[in-house]
C-alpha cells in the first residue's frame, strides 16, 4: 500500500536524484552500499527508473498545460458566443413578439437551456434558420442584426465546436499522462523505499553519510 507523499512530486524527484548521485559519487558511501548489494549495476537500475519517472512527470506537466490552454480557449469562445447570442435573442424576441410561429422556428420560446449540448443546439437553430430565411433577415436588420453578423456568429459556433473537441482531446491525453506518471512514481517509490531501508542499516554508524543521501538522523 502506497504511503502518503509528504513532499511534492518535484521535491521527491530531486531528493531521489541527490540520493543516487551522492551514493555513486561519494566513495565511502559507494563502497559501503556496494557491500549491501547496491553496486554500480543496481544503482544504474535506480537511475534508469528515476529518468523514466522524470520524463513521465515532465510530459504530464506539458499535457496539463496544454489542457489548461485549450480549456481557456474553449471557455473564452463560449463566453463570446453566449454574449452575442444573448443580445440577438433579446432583439429577435422583440421583433417577432407577435409571430409565435417564427419565435418557435427560431427556438425563442420557453427558457434558454443551461446544459451545454441543449444550449448549443438552441443557438445553432436560431442562426441556421435566420441564415436561410430572407424574410427573417429583413426584419432582423431593423435592430441591427445583419446577415454578416449572422454568418460571423455561425463561424463562431464552428470555432466553439472545434475548441471543445480540442479541449476534450487534450483532457484525455492529460489523464493518460497522469496514469503513466503515477505508475512510474509507484515503481521508483518502491525501489527507493528499499534503498533507504538498506541505507539506514548500512550507514547506521555514519549518520552524516546518511544525511548526505537525504535522510535526516534525529539526535
Amino acid at each position: 500500500m502506497a504511503t502518503k507523499r509528504t513532499l511534492s512530486e518535484a521535491e521527491t524527484l530531486e531528493q531521489y536524484r541527490v540520493a543516487l548521485e551522492n551514493t555513486a559519487s561519494q566513495t565511502e558511501i559507494a563502497t559501503i552500499m556496494a557491500e549491501f548489494g547496491y553496486d554500480e549495476t543496481l544503482l544504474t537500475e535506480g537511475k534508469t527508473l528515476l529518468t523514466k519517472t522524470r520524463e513521465a512527470f515532465d510530459f504530464n506537466q506539458k499535457e496539463d498545460d496544454e489542457t489548461t490552454e485549450s480549456y481557456n480557449n474553449f471557455a473564452t469562445t463560449k463566453e463570446n458566443l453566449a454574449k452575442t447570442y444573448s443580445l440577438h435573442r433579446k432583439k429577435a424576441k422583440v421583433i417577432f413578439r407577435k409571430e409565435p410561429t417564427t419565435l418557435s422556428r427560431l427556438a425563442l420560446t420557453g427558457s434558454l437551456p443551461t446544459a451545454y449540448i441543449k444550449w448549443l443546439e438552441t443557438v445553432k437553430k436560431f442562426y441556421a434558420v435566420a441564415s436561410e430565411d430572407t424574410a427573417i433577415q429583413t426584419k432582423l436588420v431593423r435592430l441591427k442584426i445583419t446577415l454578416e453578423e449572422i454568418s460571423g456568429t455561425i463561424t463562431l459556433i464552428t470555432n466553439l465546436e472545434e475548441a471543445r473537441a480540442t479541449y476534450l482531446r487534450e483532457k484525455g491525453e492529460s489523464q493518460d499522462a497522469t496514469k503513466a506518471k503515477d505508475k512510474a512514481f509507484a515503481e521508483i517509490d518502491d525501489w527507493m523505499s528499499e534503498f533507504y531501508a538498506v541505507a539506514k542499516i548500512a550507514l547506521e554508524d555514519n549518520p552524516q553519510l546518511l544525511e548526505s543521501i537525504g535522510k535526516i538522523v534525529k539526535s
